[in-house]
């Protein structure tokens, strides 16, 4: 069976980005220039990105929002990027997920984020082998750390997503996994205990560094970044542990460490950089489906990720034209 098409399950979030000049100090008050509203979460942003750039390929959306506006607002935005939102799930046990960002343009970004249905997510939502009988080939799950009861331990001690993800490998998916910069109590845990059901583990420097204890010191250090790849592939990653940072990407699989390196962007490019790490992970997955090399994968990506980074929301700045020139 030649398997085609990306499922991309897990985190559903409405976006609302909220330009402010600058930080107010506690109690005052500070106006918003400019408010964006946009779909959010890894499964949304890759999913949506890769919609954006044409792929030829089936891209299937799998998660819960609430039942209310805000989930109303959410599949919307799918239908806007043309997802299909059938296995989007309502509920009306809990909100839509919801994260405020609150962004300095060109400086920093503060997040104020609420789980809500989230949290709700479990592996009869994601239907695994209904995915597997639509001939899929890349499973996604994103993010660990942020999915309460898949980050819970199941029986044998080890996360829910873990049996999630070895289901999907067992029914012939590569999985594809990205993780959050959450303050979860349990987050080495959780990684660890998913590490051997993940072919591919995308993942930051700051996550890499609060998942190994392995010291990371910032976005260029790469002994760091490849001392804590080497921790989470001797973890039992199958194929690749894949580490970006704004200055370097580590690319670590069958014990060899390739670092490629982007292109910096001038300031006055940089509108935000909400949901560059998933533009990002949208350009490698791609690449990963097509069968392409790492370096022509990371090219991809990092030509995706300077793209969202000159718009607000996550995949307002991708379009086709990123295919058409890789």
């Amino acid at each position: 069976m030649t398997r085609r098409g990306i499922a991309c399950a897990g985190n559903w979030i409405l976006d609302i980005v909220h330009d402010i000049p600058a930080w107010p100090e506690k109690s005052d008050l500070v106006q918003i220039s400019k408010q964006v509203s946009g779909l959010g979460g890894g499964p949304a942003n890759v999913s949506a990105g890769l919609a954006a750039m044409g792929v030829a390929y089936p891209v299937v959306p799998v998660g819960l929002v609430g039942a209310r506006s805000l989930g109303d607002e959410i599949i919307g935005l799918c239908a806007e990027a043309g997802l299909d939102t059938a296995r989007i799930g309502r509920t009306d046990k809990a909100t839509t997920s919801q994260t405020h960002v609150m962004n300095v343009p060109g400086d920093s970004r503060t997040f104020f984020h609420h789980t809500g249905a989230n949290d709700l997510l479990d592996a009869a939502r994601i239907d695994v082998p209904g995915l597997a009988d639509m001939g899929l080939k890349i499973f996604y799950l994103g993010y660990l750390n942020l999915l309460a009861t898949l980050d819970a331990p199941g029986a044998d001690g080890r996360p829910r997503a873990a049996a999630v993800l070895a289901d999907a490998r067992a029914r012939g998916m590569l999985t594809c996994v990205d993780l959050v910069s959450s303050q979860s109590e349990r987050f080495r845990d959780t990684v660890f205990g998913c590490l051997p059901d993940i072919d591919y583990l995308f993942l930051n420097e700051v996550e890499a560094a609060r998942a190994t204890g392995q010291p990371v010191t910032g976005p260029e250090d790469e002994p760091g970044m490849i001392a804590a790849a080497r921790a989470l592939a001797e973890g039992g990653v199958h194929r690749a542990v894949i580490m970006h940072s704004p200055a370097r990407t580590v690319w670590l699989e069958a014990g060899e460490a390739q670092v490629f390196t982007p292109k910096p962007l001038p300031p006055d490019r940089i509108v935000s950089s909400v949901g560059a790490g998933d533009a990002f992970a949208a350009g490698v997955i791609h690449g990963l489906h097509e069968g392409w090399t790492r370096a022509a994968s990371v090219d991809l990506a990092f030509r995706a990720a300077a793209a969202c980074l000159g718009t607000q929301t996550a995949t307002g700045g991708l379009g086709p034209e990123l295919l058409s020139g890789s």
